[in-house]
């Protein structure tokens, strides 16, 4: 199992295990994680689950689809080349560990 480190913008953070197949969003909401409120459930409609990926961890994750492009067009806080959104980034074995840090607004 991986674990991923969800960073907030005040510099805090906490690391969860995340079990294969479950989304970064999934994760967070099954764990407490602030700054996730996810107001779509996961359906790539509402862009409330903005991260921001770090930069030696991007070239781990699956390409951007155009619909999540799209939803990125979106975001409230600032889409930085490592934006992505947590309910579209589902784990599996081949990533490892992940660090992301959650924007300071979602709204």
């Amino acid at each position: 199992m991986s674990k991923v480190t969800y960073r907030q913008a005040d510099g805090s953070a906490s690391t969860i295990e995340v079990p294969v197949g479950w989304s970064l969003m999934e994760a967070a909401m099954q764990n407490s994680i602030e700054g996730i409120p996810a107001e779509c459930g996961g359906g790539c409609a509402c862009a409330t689950c903005h991260v921001y990926v770090e930069e030696d961890d991007m070239s781990k994750l699956p390409d951007l689809s155009d619909m999540e492009g799209d939803m990125l067009e979106c975001v409230a806080a600032e889409r930085l080349p490592g934006s992505r959104l947590s309910c579209q980034i589902r784990m599996t074995d081949e990533m490892g560990d992940l660090t992301v840090t959650i924007p300071s607004e979602q709204f």
